[in-house]
């Protein structure tokens, strides 16, 4: 990679760290990032690059052509932020109530913007084209990377590459496993429709609690005893809502889930065996019910060419140290829908360092990174770039 592109990275650190404060203080949920979406499409315009707007719903492209042939490489950032109460004490702390970025995507997204900007300077030099993803939704299902595709996203594209900030892996250090590596991550919601009463008369009514209890505990022996244990897969209930007093045997009960899995046929199989077990406990316990099952994101899986090209970039400007086979893990990224379209790789930098206010995990109502990382990921970002034949 050419020196001087990494060195216009740092020479613009200080509006690499502002833009993510702007945005750490302005964040938008997912499918509401209108003010976000704007302000990345003003930025690519400054920098003098094409833009088209309102992909697949807020999402962002840039296009770049370089002045030499080569592939197309799509780079990726995502901008949505998530329902938690900003609980930290920092300048740039979420101006928004009950909103904030804990998960790293107000980094993502200026780092990309600050790679944008280099290479647009350095655009004669830049081997191939190259389109600037910024992507809204990727919290919420279905996400938004779906919907970009369907619009045309990676139209032209060979390869796409993102990376996510970690708090997990310390700073310096870069990651990824290559083959599967998060799961797939699918939801449902459950209404228990019994028989209300009072608490005295029990026999008089349809318990929606009794039943939504037995649920509850029958679904953990879907993945002990229905599930090969040699397979991955989780199911978790995460709500329980029922009942209004203490002597009032409640009417409904309402139950939500998550379901993680990495092998597609392990994924029908739960998805059936929540349906037999529901239908099966509500039809015998004379309660109505209503199931709703949502496939969400499928499996990221990394192919070996795109992790393989990750490792070697890695090696060759961060230092062989740097590199960390990470392994799969049962959180979910809608970046997988790229990847079952074209090669590539979902990479995890570094971004916790030696001070409390990084060690919290993501989605943590104080979640902060080293923000130094910023660069560490813009320059991988670059060295990307480069490694097609740009220079070194």
């Amino acid at each position: 990679m050419s020196d001087k592109w990494f060195q216009e990275l740092v020479n613009g650190e200080s509006e690499l760290i502002e833009t993510r404060r702007y945005l750490h203080r302005h964040p938008e949920l997912s499918f509401e990032e209108t003010n976000t979406s704007a302000f990345v499409a003003e930025r690519l315009r400054s920098y003098g690059i094409e833009v088209r707007t309102h992909v697949g719903g807020n999402g962002v492209l840039g296009y770049l052509q370089g002045g030499r042939p080569g592939p197309t490489i799509a780079f990726r950032a995502d901008f949505d932020a998530l329902p938690i109460q900003d609980e930290k004490e920092a300048p740039y702390k979420s101006t928004v109530p009950g909103v904030m970025h804990a998960c790293g995507h107000d980094g993502h997204t200026s780092t990309l913007l600050g790679v944008a900007g280099v290479l647009s300077k350095f655009r004669e030099e830049l081997a191939g084209k190259i389109v600037f993803i910024f992507q809204h939704a990727e919290e919420k299902p279905p996400g938004g990377a779906k919907f970009m595709i369907e619009d045309g996203c990676l139209d032209g594209v060979d390869e796409v590459y993102g990376i996510h900030l970690s708090s997990e892996i310390p700073y310096g250090r870069i990651g990824l496993k290559a083959g599967p590596a998060m799961a797939a991550a699918d939801a449902f919601a459950l209404t228990i429709k019994g028989k209300g009463g009072h608490g005295a008369r029990p026999h008089d009514t349809v318990d929606s609690v009794v039943i939504g209890s037995q649920i509850v505990s029958g679904l953990q022996q879907i993945v002990s005893r229905r599930v090969n244990p040699l397979q991955p897969a989780v199911v978790s209930v995460g709500v329980f809502q029922a009942g209004t007093a203490f002597n009032v045997i409640a009417d409904k009960a309402r139950l939500e889930g998550t379901v993680r899995t990495f092998d597609k046929q392990v994924r029908r199989q739960i998805e059936e065996e929540i349906r037999l077990f529901v239908r099966g406990i509500c039809e015998s316990s004379r309660a109505e019910y209503e199931l709703e099952y949502v496939n969400g994101y499928p499996p990221l899986v990394n192919p070996q060419a795109g992790a393989d090209r990750v490792r070697e970039t890695v090696n060759r400007v961060f230092g062989p140290d740097a590199f960390v086979e990470l392994p799969p893990v049962m959180g979910a990224e809608d970046f997988a829908y790229y990847l079952e379209h074209r090669s590539g790789a979902f990479i995890h930098v570094g971004a916790r360092n030696d001070e409390e206010r990084t060690h919290y995990p993501h989605h943590h109502p104080r979640f902060d990174i080293d923000e130094r990382a910023l660069l560490t990921a813009g320059r991988l970002f670059l060295a990307l770039a480069a490694g097609h034949g740009s220079g070194s």
